[in-house]
C-alpha cells in the first residue's frame, strides 16, 4: 500500500455523463468509500453530487462530494474523464486536438498535488491522451494508464457469447491496439471454456466462420457510433469498465485487463500507448503480456500503433 494515502479514495475529474456514471458504478459496486468529483461546471457538479448522495442509503457506505484538485492529494486513483464530447459521426481521432489542450491544463494540477497516484485516463481518444498525460506528468509509466480496449473487449466477449449461445463469462477474448478505428480482434487466442474458437466454430451450424467473425468485429468497432447516433453518448458500459479497472488497482488483484499503457518493445512497438492484455495491481501496470498472436494480428497491431504515433507527431509529442 502506498504511504500517506487513504486506501480507497478516488477523485474523478469531469462530472459529465461518463464521469457521473463512473461515480455511480463505483458506488453500486462498493468499490471505494470516498469519491471526490471535480468539474468546471459547478452547477452541473452540484446536481450530480446531490443526485448520487440521495442514493447512498441503498449502497455500501460511501462519501461522495464536490471537490477540488486539492482532493487529489490523498487519492489512490485520479480518473480523468473531462474533455469535449464526441459529436455524431465524429471519430475519436477527430477529438484529438480539442482535448489535448484540456489535458495540458488538468494534468499539471493533479501531479502538483500528488505524484504517487495512479492516473486513469478515460477521455477519448484515450490512447493519445494517455500518452499525452504520461509526457505532461513526467510520472513513471506504470502510474499512467488508459481505459483502453477494456470496453471493446467486453463488447467482443458479449457478441461472441450471443452468437455462440454461451455465457459471456466463458468467453475469453481481447481487442488490442487502439481504442478506435484501427483496433484489432485477437481471434487467434480467443477461446470458449479453453476450446479455441477455431474448434468451436467447427462444431457450429450458424454459418461460415469467417463471415461471422467479420460481422461480430464490425459490430464491436462500430458500437460507439451506433450508440451515439441513438442516444447521444456512451456511458453505462464504460462506467462499469472503469469500475473494473479501479477494483483491480485498489484490491491489488493482479488481474489481466486490456488497458492502454506505454509500449516498450512489445511486438516491436515502442513509445506509444495502446492496449494489450496487462496484469493490473496497486502499482497500475505490473506487466504487459505478449501472447502468441498470429503474424497477421501482429502486423495489424503494429499498424494501429504506427497510426497513433503519426497523430502524436502532428500534435507535437
Amino acid at each position: 500500500m502506498r504511504k500517506n494515502l487513504v486506501f480507497d479514495k478516488v477523485t474523478i475529474i469531469g462530472a459529465g455523463y461518463v464521469g457521473a456514471t463512473i461515480a455511480y458504478a463505483l458506488m453500486m459496486g462498493g468499490t471505494t468509500s470516498e469519491i471526490a468529483m471535480v468539474d468546471l461546471n459547478e452547477k452541473r457538479l452540484a446536481g450530480e453530487v446531490m443526485d448520487l448522495n440521495h442514493g447512498v442509503v441503498f449502497v455500501p457506505p460511501v462519501k461522495v462530494y464536490a471537490g477540488t484538485y486539492e482532493d487529489c492529494k490523498d487519492s489512490n486513483i485520479v480518473i480523468i474523464s473531462a474533455g469535449v464530447g464526441q459529436k455524431p459521426g465524429e471519430t475519436r481521432i477527430d477529438l484529438l486536438k480539442r482535448n489535448i489542450d484540456v489535458f495540458k491544463d488538468i494534468v499539471p494540477k493533479v501531479v502538483e498535488k500528488n505524484d504517487k497516484c495512479i492516473i486513469l485516463v478515460v477521455t477519448n481518444p484515450v490512447d493519445i491522451l494517455t500518452y499525452a498525460t504520461l509526457k505532461i506528468s513526467g510520472l513513471p509509466a506504470n502510474q499512467v494508464i488508459g481505459s483502453g480496449t477494456v470496453l471493446d473487449s467486453a463488447r467482443f466477449k458479449y457478441l461472441i457469447s450471443q452468437h455462440c449461445n454461451v455465457a459471456p463469462g466463458n468467453v475469453h477474448a481481447y481487442i488490442i491496439g487502439e481504442h478506435g478505428d484501427t483496433e484489432v480482434p485477437a481471434w487467434s487466442i480467443t477461446n470458449i471454456a479453453s476450446l479455441p474458437i477455431e474448434e468451436f466454430c467447427q462444431q457450429c451450424s450458424r454459418g461460415r466462420a469467417n463471415e461471422c467473425r467479420e460481422i461480430i468485429f464490425n459490430d464491436v468497432k462500430n458500437a460507439a457510433y451506433k450508440i451515439i447516433e441513438g442516444k447521444g453518448a456512451t456511458y453505462y458500459a464504460i462506467g462499469l469498465a472503469v469500475r473494473r479497472i479501479v477494483e483491480a488497482i485498489l484490491r491489488d488483484e493482479n488481474s489481466v485487463l486490456s488497458i492502454s499503457s506505454l509500449m516498450e518493445g512489445y511486438y516491436g512497438v515502442r513509445d506509444v500507448c495502446v492496449s494489450l492484455p496487462t496484469i493490473v495491481n496497486e502499482r497500475g501496470v505490473a506487466k504487459v503480456l505478449e501472447l502468441p498472436l498470429s503474424d497477421q494480428e501482429i502486423k495489424a497491431f503494429q499498424h494501429s500503433a504506427n497510426t497513433l504515433k503519426g497523430l502524436l507527431k502532428e500534435v507535437g509529442f
